[in-house]
C-alpha cells in the first residue's frame, strides 16, 4: 500500500545516489513495491523520476571524486593513517568509474550517451535512397 512518507524517504535516498533496491530496503519495502507505486500514482512517478535524475547526476560527481583519489584515509589500530593507492586500488577505482560511466550512458543517454555523427567522405557521401514498389493489379480478375 502506498505510503507518502516512505516514498519521500526513498526519493531522498535515490537523490543521494543509492540504488532503488538499497533505498527501498532502508524503508522496509521492496524495489518491486516502489515500482508498482510509480504505476499506480502519477504524482509519485514524477517525484521518483526527478529523484532518479538527481541521483544520476550525483553519480557523475562521484566519478570525479573516484578519479581524483590518490590516497586513502584508513583507521589502523585506532589511529588515522594515509596510504597511497596500490595498483590493485587503482584498478578497482577504474572499474568503479567505468561502471558508473556505463550506467549514466544508459540512464541519461541524451546527456552522457555516445554521440553519433553520420557523415560521408568526399568520395562516398551519404545518400538518401527511396525505394518505390509497384504492384500490378489485373483489373480483369
Amino acid at each position: 500500500m502506498f505510503n507518502q512518507d516512505k516514498a519521500n524517504e526513498i526519493c531522498l535516498l535515490l537523490e543521494d545516489g543509492l540504488s532503488l533496491r538499497k533505498a527501498a530496503e532502508k524503508v522496509g519495502e521492496s524495489a518491486r513495491t516502489v515500482l508498482n507505486w510509480t504505476k499506480a500514482n502519477p504524482e509519485f512517478l514524477t517525484q521518483y523520476t526527478r529523484a532518479r535524475e538527481i541521483g544520476y547526476l550525483q553519480l557523475a560527481d562521484e566519478i570525479l571524486n573516484i578519479s581524483d583519489e590518490y590516497q586513502v584515509e584508513v583507521k589502523h589500530n585506532g589511529e588515522d593513517e594515509t596510504i597511497d593507492l596500490s595498483a590493485t586500488a587503482v584498478a578497482r577505482n577504474r572499474l568503479r568509474v567505468d561502471t558508473r560511466k556505463w550506467m549514466l550512458s544508459k540512464m541519461l543517454p541524451k546527456v552522457y550517451g555516445d554521440k553519433l555523427e553520420l557523415t560521408g567522405d568526399d568520395k562516398n557521401p551519404l545518400q538518401v535512397v527511396t525505394k518505390v514498389q509497384f504492384e500490378i493489379v489485373n483489373p480483369q480478375t
